[in-house]
């Protein structure tokens, strides 16, 4: 992921294969349902990361860095290639 409104998107799709309802991952990362909304329909310039901790958490994922360039594992590149 390169910006943030595809960061947003992912964390959208993670929400929905959880089946959990954006007001209830809101009121559990301690931040508004339109916060979250806005976020995950690419429609913030920011997003803390306070903020993206918490939700990630609810969600039950965390931030791995990759140095850009770099070749992902098979798994990642199964799956990359899956959105295309």
């Amino acid at each position: 992921m390169k910006t943030l409104q595809e960061l947003g998107e992912a964390v959208g799709t993670a929400r929905r294969e959880l089946r959990l309802k954006q007001k209830d991952v809101a009121a559990q990362a301690g931040i508004t349902p339109e916060s979250l909304l806005r976020f995950e329909r690419g429609q913030v310039s920011e997003f803390g990361s306070r903020k993206l901790l918490a939700v990630l958490a609810v969600l039950g994922m965390e931030i791995d860095f990759v140095k850009t360039g770099t070749s992902g594992s098979l798994d990642e590149l199964r799956r990359e290639r899956g959105r295309e």
